[in-house]
């Protein structure tokens, strides 16, 4: 079994981050222990700094922000000695794959992308050329390492079906069984963390409120008070979720609640059903405080020092070379390019 999975390197992680994938990374890579990981599994973890680029960057932000995220990371508990930490460009195969998979990916399939037809709106013939083919760079991401798994959320298991095409695809046309077909992992423990401002929009950095999001930087007293003013109703908690359903801030809170503790929404929804949110924001501040802050002051540390930070990249960097050089090699013979 190996998973792999990235995620750009964008400033300003929130809570949403935090519980939608960097703790799921934390849990996958526990699941396995140090003894499994070299015997029988393993966990590839980048930062997607070439899927970045299909947008206009600034170098010294998306730089920055590289080092940043994998303190971060760093910080929540992925461990460089039971995973494989890096950043993309730093491993070339990333890119050289995805041009041998060009020649098998068709434009029907990218033309079908719903996150294509989102991201480039109206303006398609303005956009990058790499916006429009980065399925492809995240077919190659998973296909170089023989990923078994790898941990999606709704809006990319359109992308993990089409590199399982494209995997199946090379496969036939080279009578070759070389790429394994991924699957996907959906962890039931993976909320949508909705914002603080709009429990029917997604908690994302994007949003020009800052009140709008939990960041991972922030102080105790800023998480306090963002909860405190965070959007709710006037109403009890109700003892069951079908109570939350009409009531989007209401659920979004719970939600948040329940994901830091690792429990059950209905057994916290047991547990202060009847009371108000003036009794029980101060409670989740404080449980997001307790689970925040040791992270954020970690991740300082980690900042203090960046070279030490980018030598872990490296060393994760060239592991994942090592792994994907063989899957490199053998599809560049299929092809006829290497003999």
């Amino acid at each position: 079994m190996r998973v792999v999975s990235g995620i750009q390197p964008t400033g300003n992680l929130h809570l949403g981050n935090y519980l939608g994938a960097i703790r799921q990374w934390v849990a996958l890579q526990d699941s396995f222990g140090q003894d499994q990981m070299q015997a029988d599994g393993d966990c590839l973890f980048f930062l997607a700094d070439l899927h970045a680029i299909t947008v206009a960057v600034d170098p010294a932000t998306l730089g920055a922000n590289t080092i940043e995220m994998a303190a971060a990371l760093l910080a929540s508990g992925i461990d460089p000695e039971r995973s494989t930490l890096f950043n993309q460009a730093r491993v070339p195969a990333h890119a050289e794959l995805q041009w041998l998979l060009a020649g098998t990916a068709r434009m029907g399939w990218l033309n079908r992308m719903t996150q294509w037809k989102d991201k480039a709106g109206k303006n398609r013939e303005g956009a990058s050329v790499g916006l429009f083919t980065y399925p492809v760079l995240q077919a190659a991401d998973v296909l170089a390492y023989g990923a078994t798994h790898v941990p999606v959320g709704d809006d990319q298991k359109q992308h993990l079906e089409l590199a399982r095409d494209i995997a199946a695809k090379f496969n036939t046309d080279f009578g070759v069984d070389l790429f394994t077909l991924p699957e996907p992992f959906i962890s039931p423990a993976a909320p949508r963390i909705m914002s603080l401002r709009d429990g029917t929009a997604k908690m994302s950095k994007s949003d020009p409120s800052d009140a709008s999001r939990i960041n991972l930087i922030d102080s105790n007293d800023a998480i306090a008070l963002k909860f405190r003013k965070a959007k709710s109703d006037a109403g009890e908690l109700p003892d069951r979720l079908e109570g939350l359903n009409e009531r989007p801030e209401a659920r979004n809170l719970v939600t948040i609640y329940a994901a830091l503790a690792g429990e059950p929404v209905d057994a916290v929804l047991v547990r202060f059903a009847g009371q108000g949110f003036g009794a029980f924001k101060p409670v989740l501040a404080d449980l997001a405080i307790a689970t925040l802050g040791p992270i954020r002051d970690r991740m300082t540390r980690l900042l203090d020092d960046r070279a030490a930070v980018a030598r872990v990249l490296e060393k994760g960097a060239a592991r994942a070379r090592d792994v994907a050089a063989p899957t490199l090699l053998a599809a560049q013979r299929a092809m006829g390019l290497q003999v």
